[in-house]
């Protein structure tokens, strides 16, 4: 008899992450499928993975956002979580940002990340985001307080974005087309510790952070400073939790 698919499915995009996917797939909810976009990892991500009984995807194209985007594009369910894939937020908390989506009152719900445990998120990485994100929200009329490294929506919805940066951008752009289409955004809390082994691809150095920025800044150059598509009469509003 098949198997009823999913409502929601994490995606995490992972490059040598066996380290923490033992901790991190054990505290995944039950109900939630779950799929590990394996990005040219050259350890047991892939077997650790499909041993806890996620589902595998590919994806040797190097880059956070070409992991993503695979993640998304063999979603089955109607609604997709996308966390990094380092243990440094723990599924079992994001339920609460699952549930705007599922019940229609947003259609995409980021994690705002609220240090939880001592060296989780080094200084040049936090501010580095901080300014970006208040440039964003400028344009998107709303205050937000993160590039939203979870992300809660409906993968239908986000392919139609038509995102095409496949690096450190894409969770930038993603906001930046969220905000012209009109997009209810809620931004909610998440307590963020450090990763669970290895070192951060971005935030482990400055040569990282400054690679990230290098990418966030090629994303706003290309598609000019966000700005909020008027809405329709009667229509949706934006909306932030502050």
């Amino acid at each position: 008899m098949p198997v009823a698919p999913p409502h929601v499915e994490l995606v995490l995009p992972c490059r040598d992450e066996a380290a923490a996917l033992p901790a991190l797939l054990a505290s995944v909810p039950d109900e939630w499928g779950v799929i590990v976009v394996d990005n040219g990892s050259v350890d047991a991500t892939a077997r650790i993975a499909r041993a806890a009984g996620a589902r595998v995807v590919s994806e040797p194209r190097p880059g956070y956002g070409a992991a993503v985007h695979a993640g998304v594009a063999a979603g089955r369910a109607p609604v997709m979580v996308v966390c990094d894939g380092d243990g440094s937020i723990d599924p079992a908390q994001l339920v609460s940002l699952v549930q705007p989506v599922l019940d229609g009152r947003a259609d995409l719900v980021c994690g705002r990340r609220v240090v939880a445990e001592q060296g989780a998120w080094s200084w040049h990485s936090r501010w580095g985001n901080r300014l970006l994100a208040a440039v964003i929200g400028i344009g998107a009329g709303q205050r937000l307080h993160d590039i939203a490294p979870v992300r809660v929506a409906r993968p239908a919805q986000l392919l139609a974005l038509g995102i095409v940066d496949r690096r450190f951008g894409y969770p930038l752009e993603t906001l930046v087309l969220a905000a012209r289409a009109g997009w209810r955004i809620t931004e909610l809390p998440v307590p963020y510790r450090r990763r669970r082994g290895g070192r951060s691809k971005v935030t482990g150095s400055i040569r990282g952070t400054t690679r990230a920025l290098y990418d966030f800044a090629a994303v706003l150059i290309r598609l000019g400073l966000p700005t909020r598509r008027p809405e329709p009469s009667g229509g949706t509003t934006t909306e932030a939790t502050r």
